[in-house]
């Protein structure tokens, strides 16, 4: 069967879990049900707060084996970008960096113009980027070409529960760019994250509709199998969809004829 090696590389490493745990409301409870409900082999963790109380590290809950996405948040601009992510990698938290850069506080909305200059820059110094950005087909482009190994569009605005705001967009930057694209921000629902998944997305990144569920680990195995059905479609091929008028489903000729 076509999903039995369906897998997709970041910075050559090879990924079968397309559930990603964005960071955020982190516990230990939301940690445990990404990994062993949701199969996240990716989490990502924000720099600036690896360690952000006396006795806690976030890094503590990360079981060894899933890879580290350490992400620019706090950014404002290309500059402090590149600085958070050689930090991180001084930390020993690897080569993947997720980049963030919003100057906009109420909205949180990407820069795409530094995550531009500071794919670039990071790209030459070795680094996995990975930018966080608006839905724009020629930013996505600039991306690719300035050496990001996937695209990260936002569905809604971070931490919303939305969904597929930016639907359209999304769907132009799969059918475009020759990178995988990472739906990322915004996605509240498992079906949500299903119709991502069957328009080709590569992957799903969440943490709001987990982290505030009613039951984590429960909302957590719904999201893993919504992205597994929506990638089992994709790959089917999805029927067509008529633009008008209706198609039985069985033939009716000769239907009730004496």
């Amino acid at each position: 069967m076509k999903k039995q090696n369906d897998t997709f590389m970041l910075g050559g490493k090879e990924f079968s879990s397309r559930f990603i745990l964005g960071s955020g409301k982190y516990s230990l409870e939301l940690i445990r049900a990404a990994v062993e409900n949701a199969g996240a082999q990716i989490i990502t963790l924000a720099v600036r707060r690896t360690n952000t109380k006396k006795n806690e590290n976030i890094l503590d809950y990360i079981p060894e084996g899933v890879t580290l996405l350490p992400n620019t948040s706090g950014a404002r601009d290309a500059k402090e970008a590149v600085r958070i992510a050689r930090m991180s990698r001084e930390l020993g938290c690897g080569d993947f960096v997720k980049i963030e850069i919003m100057k906009d506080s109420k909205y949180l909305l990407p820069d795409n113009v530094e995550t531009v200059k500071a794919t670039e820059q990071l790209a030459k110094e070795g680094f996995v980027a990975l930018p966080y950005m608006y839905p724009d087909l020629y930013t996505a482009r600039d991306l690719v070409n300035a050496g990001a190994a996937a695209v990260m569009p936002l569905a809604s605005p971070i931490g919303s529960n939305k969904g597929l705001a930016t639907k359209e967009f999304i769907q132009i930057l799969i059918d475009e760019v020759d990178v995988p694209v990472i739906v990322d921000a915004g996605i509240g629902r498992p079906s949500q994250a299903c119709e991502a998944m069957e328009m080709g997305a590569a992957a799903i990144m969440a943490n709001t509709a987990i982290a505030t569920a009613g039951d984590i680990p429960t909302m957590a195995h719904a999201f893993k199998q919504a992205i597994e059905a929506g990638r089992s479609a994709y790959l089917a091929g999805l029927g067509r969809v008529l633009e008008r008028g209706a198609s039985a489903s069985d033939p009716l000729t000769g239907f009730l004829r004496d």
